[in-house]
């Protein structure tokens, strides 16, 4: 077994080592404390003996555990292809615009709905087109982007093009908010600060299967994704279908990011981050070992995050987006710095 590969595995298992026990943790630690034992059994169907430990664990703990595993794996995934396919290390779903994209389209299909952006009190139908609005502002901004690129060559200017975009989205969605109704503009305000708890059980499996479909693109990808590291007719030349390859990439990209942003609000950090923490623990950029380094990764981070969301107690849960950009920003830094000592 070559060094790269024993690497890779040490670091995927040391990875889903600490997901099991965030996990645990997830479903343990809380306002109210609840023993391992009894946690398990709810989650495995045995019951605890307790009708407020069950409701608790059933209603609350494992769907937002669920859906911090999926929606770290699903953001930090599309983070890695923006960045591979932009080779740009500062690129990511936030940075430009791809996440203010999929709030725009939440914004306005949530006006038809009344701007209640509570995923879990609506109907099936309004849920689907919510994610279809935030897949239509995700695809619309990736693809501008990608238009973009062709033209732009700077990666600093794409970069500033893809803020200005954001910015665009946000002036749109603030103009949406000043016709909306005090609790519409309420409501969508609580809904961008994210919140991997707006997941119910009974919507948790559409959200499953939904960020599932996006990695399973994403890890089809591989193998194009190494060759555009090294450039387009590099790409070409090992025959592969660039164009082809940047449509899947930006289908996935959309579908993953979309999915999030309207189930969880505007996550931020975690796709521009956790890459960068992927590549640091293997030392590699090769996207066989990288790419499930770099799921398994995120899903740790959002973990980690959602617990430590819900540490006040009795306070209530602390934002998301107030807690990402502390694990988020000191590496993005230190990626920054690095990269200054080598120019």
């Amino acid at each position: 077994m070559t060094k790269p590969v024993s690497r890779s595995l040490t670091v995927c298992s040391a990875l889903a080592v600490a997901i099991l026990l965030l996990v645990a943790a997830g479903l343990c630690i809380g306002p109210v404390n609840i023993p391992f034992g009894k946690a398990a059994g709810v989650v495995f169907g045995h019951g605890s003996g307790s009708d407020a430990w069950d409701y608790i664990i059933r209603e609350s703990r494992f769907p937002s555990t669920a859906t911090a595993l999926l929606a770290g794996a699903a953001l930090s995934a599309s983070g890695l292809m923006l960045q591979t396919a932009f080779r740009n290390p500062l690129a990511g779903p936030d940075i430009l615009g791809i996440n203010g994209g999929a709030g725009l389209g939440v914004a306005i299909v949530m006006m038809l709905f009344g701007g209640n952006l509570s995923m879990g009190s609506m109907s099936l139908g309004a849920s689907v087109s919510v994610i279809v609005g935030a897949m239509a502002g995700a695809m619309a901004v990736t693809g501008l982007i990608l238009a973009l690129s062709a033209r732009i060559k700077n990666p600093v200017v794409l970069l500033i093009a893809g803020v200005m975009v954001s910015y665009l989205a946000s002036a749109l969605i603030s103009l949406l908010n000043f016709f909306s109704t005090a609790e519409g503009v309420h409501s969508y305000t609580m809904w961008g600060m994210g919140n991997f708890g707006g997941v119910s059980l009974s919507r948790l499996p559409l959200f499953a299967c939904l960020a599932l479909a996006g990695l399973l693109v994403a890890l089809l990808l591989v193998k194009p994704l190494n060759a555009m590291l090294l450039g387009d007719m590099y790409a070409r030349n090992l025959g592969v279908n660039v164009r082809r390859a940047r449509l899947m990439l930006l289908l996935a990209t959309s579908l993953l990011v979309a999915v999030t942003t309207a189930f969880c609000g505007p996550v931020s950090f975690i796709g521009l981050a956790v890459p960068h923490i992927a590549r640091l623990m293997l030392g590699s950029s090769d996207h066989r070992r990288l790419m499930p380094v770099t799921v398994l990764s995120g899903a740790a981070v959002a973990l980690v995050c959602n617990l430590a969301s819900s540490l006040p107690g009795d306070r209530g849960l602390i934002p998301l987006n107030a807690i990402t950009p502390a694990i988020g920003a000191p590496v993005i830094l230190y990626v920054l710095l690095k990269q200054q000592r080598r120019d």
